[in-house]
């Protein structure tokens, strides 16, 4: 493999601290206006290198495409950045340069972005070495390029809010998302039931086949959690703990299904319906109702030492195998229409993701 893949050093490097660093050519995507992805991005090169003496160049290896970056694009994204930039907000690289000697980040370790907005899709960045994560190099790297952002939020969704233990139930929709096989595999590691919403399609039994596979117990479509007998035979317990991601009719039903003191955590809105709550269910069976934004809690604990811990948790748990890779498609960089196409495709069973490649 080789490292300086869509890349050539300058002929003229140029000295920092003692330190001979070098001009890098790199392809980034680029968004030059807020809309259509396949009519905001573009394909551009320029050279780049380190300014400041706390900087590394990182040579990124693949940056999944997230829903996400999609809408960050579409400029309907709470986070909104200054027209043009980069995106991408995941992915793993390799440190290639060092721009000073006692830098805590070394030529060849491998580093996730610890800040959010790092804008990975492109094959070389340069940014502060506080920026990055060092992860371990005995991992799949297509498992570390997609491990922070969907796994993270099934862990602290599944740790944060409710006490679950063996035996507890969770119930969820869009349990064929990206997000939604992390809960699977996460609680079939911890021994917690899950029930998993999914919308009927052509295929419907081959998903379910997949899903239960991976570790769910219960996978439903819309229609089935509507007739469904499985809470009212006592087969299993009232869901303590239900995640939301789509909205609208499809979290009511959900909350139909949820027990006392029960809590309900939106973390996505995919029907763009509003989440319309029975006041029953409020005054009767005590719901609490949350939100959570993976990005809010990466910012509020960035200096207390929990986010190394979360890298370090979701590292442990891909080694044991608890965390898998979801389905994915490796597509170059070079080759970024196709990769959008496929991800703006919702006609997909488990929702292959698209990974874009930056090796040679």
């Amino acid at each position: 493999m080789t490292i300086f893949s869509n890349a050539m050093k300058a002929a003229s490097p140029f000295k920092t601290n003692g330190i001979r660093l070098a001009s890098y050519l790199s392809k980034a995507l680029t968004v030059k206006q807020f809309g259509n992805p396949l009519d905001s991005l573009s394909l551009e090169s320029s050279t780049i290198k380190c300014t400041e003496p706390s900087q590394v160049v990182v040579h990124m290896l693949y940056s999944p495409i997230n829903p996400a970056d999609i809408n960050t694009i579409q400029g309907v994204y709470a986070v909104k950045p200054q027209i043009p930039f980069v995106c991408g907000n995941e992915g793993i690289g390799r440190v290639v340069e060092s721009c000073k000697s006692d830098s805590k980040l070394k030529k060849g370790d491998l580093v996730v972005p610890r800040k959010n907005a790092l804008g990975t899709w492109r094959d070389y960045v340069v940014a502060s070495e506080d920026d990055w994560l060092k992860v371990p190099s005995d991992l799949s790297p297509v498992t570390l390029a997609t491990l922070m952002v969907n796994p993270g939020t099934a862990y602290r969704m599944l740790t944060d809010f409710v006490d679950l233990k063996p035996g507890s139930v969770v119930i969820q929709n869009g349990g064929n998302s990206a997000v939604g096989q992390s809960v699977i595999q996460l609680c079939k590691h911890w021994g917690v039931k899950t029930v998993s919403i999914v919308r009927n399609r052509e295929g419907i039994e081959e998903l379910k086949k997949i899903l239960q596979e991976m570790g769910a117990d219960h996978v439903l479509t819309d229609e089935e959690l509507k007739s469904t007998e499985v809470f009212k035979s006592k087969e299993i317990p009232a869901p303590s703990l239900a995640l939301n991601c789509v909205g609208g009719r499809n979290a009511l039903e959900l909350i139909k299904t949820m027990g006392e003191n029960s809590t309900m955590v939106t973390y996505g809105g995919m029907s763009k319906q509003p989440l319309t709550v029975p006041t029953a269910a409020l005054i009767f069976k005590d719901i609490t109702l949350k939100g959570f934004w993976m990005t809010r809690w990466n910012w509020l604990h960035d200096k207390d030492g929990q986010r190394e811990h979360l890298v370090n948790e979701l590292c442990s748990l891909a080694k044991q195998g608890v965390l898998q890779s979801p389905p994915h498609t490796l597509v170059h960089i070079d080759s970024w229409i196709t990769a959008i196409e496929g991800a703006t495709d919702s006609r997909g069973l488990v929702g292959t993701k698209y990974i874009l490649s930056f090796e040679a």
